[in-house]
């Protein structure tokens, strides 16, 4: 397997390539094009070889450490130069648009990750491969077989696994809403049933990628300030999608993605981008006005609003994505967990990793079962 380390220039890997099969790729094939074509702010996308997508970006090591961990290493007499070691131009196998990192079939475990450990590793402090499976529930059991080949290959290969984040899903196993509630404890169904009313001063439209309606400058924009509102107060700031990105999804009719507008009157204060993939919702991204979205209780409201859209559709989950896991627990959700295999060049930081990858393991000491 050859693999070029050099930015894309064109950043089109799989542009004029008709959709191949995947392992790992829960998501429309055409998403992981559109981010390939526009990348998050400050992302270079990598050609591998073979179709593995890949970027890299400035990375800080410790960006999933919990902030108390954070402040004690900051306290540290030798905190300045050991956090300039921990930020570096990264390489990353995945994206951040596909909930785990992908493969096209029938690639081969054992060389791949020779191909990562001699050919790519050398050129980068720090090389990740990003959110594989942890279980099979939404992957299936091929793909997640496959994965732990690579996760043993690359063990072999002196990376180190990292547990990942929680992803939150939903089987749609009940048959109402209100059924789902009565599986709540007591003081929850109260607490949302309460949240809900609020969902009666609300008016949802529902329009899919493609739409006319998207080729509306000012509401392409408008959506993309709402996203913002979002990235801006959230704890992580890693993946900056850009407007042109935005703008090229939800122009696209080939994907199937859903868009949820939430109007307070005439007032757009909410928008959810989904996609409906084989037996699954899958909620990508959100966008908010504040105070508004926390007045009407907008999160709790477009939840049961996608869980009543999967009992419509008749699907097998609602797939809820990676952050903020304590506020989804509330919600009734499931989570699936994933593993990063970890490669850093430096040998005295490996070893550190290796004794403290716990720290970097937050979601997975709380939500982990």
């Amino acid at each position: 397997m050859h693999a070029n380390v050099n930015g894309v220039e064109n950043q089109r890997v799989f542009a004029d390539v008709s959709q191949p099969a995947f392992d790992n790729l829960i998501e429309p094939f055409g998403l992981i094009g559109h981010f390939l074509e526009h990348p998050p702010a400050g992302f270079s996308i990598l050609d591998l070889g073979n179709g593995v997508p890949a970027f890299s970006a400035p990375f800080d090591l410790l960006t999933t450490v919990e902030k108390p961990v954070r402040r004690l290493i900051d306290a540290l007499p030798f905190s300045r130069p050991l956090r300039r070691l921990l930020v570096a131009n990264t390489c990353f196998v995945g994206t951040t648009t596909s909930e785990y990192a992908i493969f096209p079939a029938n690639t081969s475990a054992d060389e791949l990750a020779n191909c990562l450990a001699t050919d790519i590793a050398p050129h980068y402090p720090f090389l990740i491969v990003k959110d594989l499976p942890g279980d099979s529930v939404l992957v299936g059991e091929a793909a997640y077989a496959w994965s732990q080949e690579l996760i043993e290959a690359c063990r072999a290969r002196g990376f180190v696994a990292v547990e990942g984040q929680a992803l939150a899903y939903v089987p749609i196993d009940f048959a109402s809403t209100d059924e789902f509630l009565m599986r709540r404890s007591h003081a929850r169904r109260k607490n949302l049933r309460r949240k809900l009313k609020a969902a009666a001063g609300l008016r949802i439209e529902e329009f899919h990628t493609g739409d006319d309606a998207f080729c509306s400058e000012p509401l392409t924009a408008r959506l993309y300030e709402l996203y913002r509102n979002v990235y801006d107060q959230s704890e992580i700031h890693f993946d900056l999608l850009t407007e042109p990105f935005f703008r090229s999804v939800l122009q696209d009719a080939t994907i199937g993605g859903i868009v949820f507008l939430y109007y307070e009157g005439v007032e757009l204060i909410g928008f959810n981008l989904c996609f409906h993939e084989k037996s699954m919702l899958i909620d990508k991204y959100i966008g908010l006005v504040y105070p508004q979205a926390r007045d009407h209780n907008l999160y709790a409201v477009s939840w049961f609003h996608n869980l009543e859209y999967s009992l419509a559709h008749g699907l097998r989950y609602y797939v809820a994505g990676w952050t903020d896991p304590e506020v989804k627990r509330e919600l009734g959700a499931q989570f699936t967990f994933t593993k990063h295999m970890v490669y850093v060049r430096n040998p005295f930081l490996r070893g550190l990793l290796r004794r403290l990858r716990r720290l970097f393991e937050s979601d997975h000491a709380r939500h982990g079962r």
